[in-house]
């Protein structure tokens, strides 16, 4: 009796985790062929939201899939943005830095292949179009911050131990998107003084946001792999397993009241 129920939960939870598919997407940006990856429940009816997942400076590798998964299961269509276009990635900082800076230096660039993703999600049968979200890690949450700088229509953003600076001057009630950021206090990469000149920024544009610090906390906090990049390349990385928690509780909660 205990076998058979034993199995029975194990083919319940099998069926369950099944219904999550996660498949390589391509869609063009100009000339670029972008190499993406979306994620979506396969068993659920009817369209749902969408939510972009603009990766670390690595590229879109598993992490950032995995981020898509977990979207996914909480109901929404997920779509990991490929930034540098034939789905790049690198495995280590030189390569990352040469990737990230290129796109960093080119805002059109930058703006033509994150709105080609949006575009692309916009159009998945499964989506509603319109009710999109962006979420963005290091590298990633520098660049959904220029998107919402830049007008992009998102309804809600956030970001995690992402770069906060920026050279863009946003007008009063320029920023239409609404806005979490979570960041590490500890953070070398996002000093205290960038932190405060973001939030003068927020306030002059009149922006609806919320900024979440973490005491103690380092940079790649929501990455598993943080301690092994700073370990093997003297990187000030560091995870950190309750930031990471209440940071990803607290988007849900932030996108179940922003998307419908």
């Amino acid at each position: 009796m205990k076998t058979a129920l034993a199995l029975s939960l194990l083919f319940f939870t099998s069926s369950a985790l099944a219904a999550v598919v996660g498949k390589d997407v391509s869609y063009k940006a100009g000339d670029t062929v972008m190499k993406g990856y979306l994620a979506y429940d396969d068993a659920a009816k009817g369209k749902r939201a969408g939510v972009l997942v603009v990766p670390e400076w690595w590229g879109a590798n598993d992490y950032a899939r995995k981020r898509a998964r977990m979207l996914a299961s909480e109901g929404y269509v997920a779509l990991v943005v490929d930034m540098y276009g034939n789905g790049q990635i690198a495995d280590n900082p030189q390569d990352a830095g040469a990737l990230a800076g290129n796109v960093n230096k080119n805002p059109s660039l930058a703006y033509a292949r994150f709105d080609a993703a949006r575009l692309f999600l916009d159009k998945q049968s499964k989506v509603k179009k319109g009710e999109t979200a962006a979420l963005g890690y290091c590298f990633g949450g520098g660049v959904v911050l220029n998107m919402v700088r830049a007008g992009m229509p998102l309804k809600a953003a956030a970001t995690y131990h992402g770069v906060l600076a920026t050279d863009v001057s946003v007008k009063p009630g320029g920023i239409k998107t609404k806005l979490r950021i979570f960041h590490g206090e500890a953070d070398p990469i996002v000093p205290p003084e960038q932190v405060e000149a973001f939030k003068t920024e927020m306030a002059n544009a009149q922006a609806d946001y919320m900024l979440v610090s973490y005491p103690g906390v380092m940079h790649t906090f929501t990455n598993r792999e943080a301690d092994s990049y700073a370990a093997q390349f003297g990187l000030p990385l560091k995870y950190d397993n309750a930031a990471d928690k209440d940071s990803w509780t607290r988007t849900l909660e932030f996108l179940k009241v922003t998307l419908q």
